[in-house]
């Protein structure tokens, strides 16, 4: 049943002749997608959907514009891209006329945030009764009662039927993504990418919150059976959503959190899963998600007769999608958030074959390497490319951080020190020779090691100095081949594997380069084989 409009649109100076379908449930947003053709039931009830060109998100047409409040406090660059005041009066003109001549709009109010006193107020106006379905289940859902009091301070209205005018817009294509963090507005058009909303709203705390003093993170987190919380930060592929998925921990959430003075807060109310290949044995539990009534299956392929559904099939897209709500997983936390970090773990999937399994950091280190936010890409397919390929996003998130990356380094590492929280580099990637000639680590050796690290058994162990990074690593774990512990003596030749630790290093060193100078000594002399980057 449809919950009113605290505020209603005119009250934000939105006029609209539309039917506004107000806070719908669940149910009704299913049927009113099924009613309006935007997509289909599979055989178990789970809603599937294209998403036509746009198949991930299109970091190139994001923009913020450049004002009196973002001049300063933006770090300007490729990560974000200015747009003119001037340019964003006439976008905002032409979606809001845009919005006066729909016939059907659905407006949700929502919180991004899970703890009252750093969460914001979010409204969402869609044209499509899927894209606020989706981002019903990804924010936070208010109850009733906060409903009827609820005052939207931030607002995001998607067109995807819209095309921006480059020449008029200040964009660079019919696509856009405009921020105006002064205005409190974002405006998404010309693409049906549903993500885009969710990360905007990611954007906005990420800008908010720092000034809070509260830790912005992408990241998943999880409590253990002892009551104590760890996170896991780790670009595609590493292993985040895996590894913290562990039926024996209670689940925060997997994918974008704060860290504030009394807790670890989830910003969402939901998960956005890859689906591609996914399947029963190795993921159970986000497999029995698609099964379910609600959720959302981007770009999954479906059998036009028997509404099966093929998580194997890329015809669509490689980056197939899924958004349920984070109660469709067993064993999650009731209020989405939990203690303060006793563990800090960095995954990254080194390819290169050089980086050990696991890593205690210092909190210097720890910042070092959440500012280089590294990991590896392997070979492709294009004849000729052997090599891995290093890829450095910095605070393992750089698309989604508006302010410099100092800003975040620095705030986790008082957090840090603040909790006394320990901090680990855990590397998924390669061991006994680079991508090709060696093999993937053992996910059994993962887990017993993070398992070890995790309940505070692994601080006990022998550690030695690696020679390149200078961070501490274990000599022997109880249930662990010893041999994997020292990388260099898994490779053939040794001679090999000190050429390949010299090429990451001297990468580790070029890439660090623009932040030396927004960071202490401490930190610089974190850098790889003890040289200030």
């Amino acid at each position: 049943m449809p919950i009113p409009l605290a505020h209603s649109l005119a009250d934000q100076n939105i006029q609209a002749k539309a039917d506004i379908h107000p806070n719908l449930g669940t149910s009704e947003l299913v049927e009113a997608a099924i009613r309006n053709g935007e997509g289909e039931l599979s055989k178990y009830g789970s809603l599937v959907v294209k998403t036509g060109a746009h198949t991930g998100r299109s970091a190139k047409d994001k923009f913020i514009v450049r004002n009196a409040e973002t001049e300063d406090t933006v770090w300007w660059g490729k990560v974000n891209a200015s747009m003119t005041p001037e340019h964003f009066a006439a976008l905002k003109e032409e979606f809001l006329a845009a919005v006066g001549e729909k016939d059907t709009l659905y407006v949700a109010d929502l919180f991004g945030g899970s703890q009252p006193e750093h969460r914001v107020n979010v409204r969402v106006i869609n044209e499509l009764a899927w894209h606020n379905l989706f981002i019903r289940t990804l924010l936070v859902r208010p109850d009733v009662q906060e409903l009827a009091n609820f005052a939207p301070e931030y607002t995001i209205i998607d067109l995807p039927s819209f095309r921006a005018d480059p020449a008029r817009h200040g964009c660079r294509s019919e696509t856009v993504i405009a921020v105006n963090l002064e205005e409190k507005l974002i405006l998404i058009g010309g693409t049906k990418y549903a993500g885009e909303m969710k990360k905007s709203v990611f954007g906005i705390l990420n800008y908010l919150l720092p000034a809070k003093g509260v830790m912005p993170m992408h990241c998943s987190s999880n409590i253990g059976p002892d009551g104590k919380t760890a996170v896991f930060f780790g670009l595609s592929g590493t292993g985040k959503t895996t590894l913290s998925a562990d039926a024996s921990r209670t689940l925060i959430g997997d994918d974008e959190h704060g860290w504030s003075d009394t807790a670890v807060f989830n910003f969402e109310g939901g998960c956005y899963a890859k689906m591609i290949k996914l399947s029963e044995e190795a993921e159970p539990e986000i497999f029995a998600t698609t099964r379910k009534f609600g959720t959302v299956l981007e770009n999954v392929v479906m059998d036009p007769q028997t509404r099966d559904l093929d998580f194997d099939d890329n015809s669509l897209a490689e980056n197939t999608r899924g958004a349920y709500p984070l109660e469709y997983i067993p064993n999650t936390s009731e209020k989405n958030l939990g203690p303060v970090p006793s563990n800090v773990i960095m995954l990254t999937a080194d390819a290169f074959g050089v980086l050990p399994p696991i890593a205690r950091l210092t909190p210097d280190q720890a910042m070092y390497h959440f500012l280089s936010g590294y990991t590896a890409k392997v070979a492709g397919t294009e004849m000729g490319v052997t090599e891995p390929e290093a890829t450095f996003s910095t605070c393992f998130g750089a698309p989604f951080m508006p302010r410099h990356p100092s800003v975040y380094g620095n705030l986790l590492k008082e957090r840090i020190a603040a909790g006394g929280a320990q901090c680990w580099l855990v590397n998924t990637g390669w061991t006994g020779g680079k991508y090709g000639e060696g093999s993937r680590m053992p996910i059994k050796a993962t887990r017993a090691l993070l398992n070890a690290a995790l309940d505070g058994s692994l601080n006990d162990a022998e550690f030695r100095k690696d020679a390149n990074f200078g961070f501490d690593v274990p000599v022997a774990v109880p249930g662990v081949d010893s041999a994997i512990l020292d990388p260099r003596s898994t490779w053939a030749n040794g001679e090999e594997y000190d050429a390949m630790a010299g090429k990451l290093v001297q990468l580790f060193i070029d890439n660090f380069a623009e932040f030396a100078d927004h960071v202490d000594e401490g930190v610089r002399q974190s850098a790889p084989s003890g040289q200030a980057a």
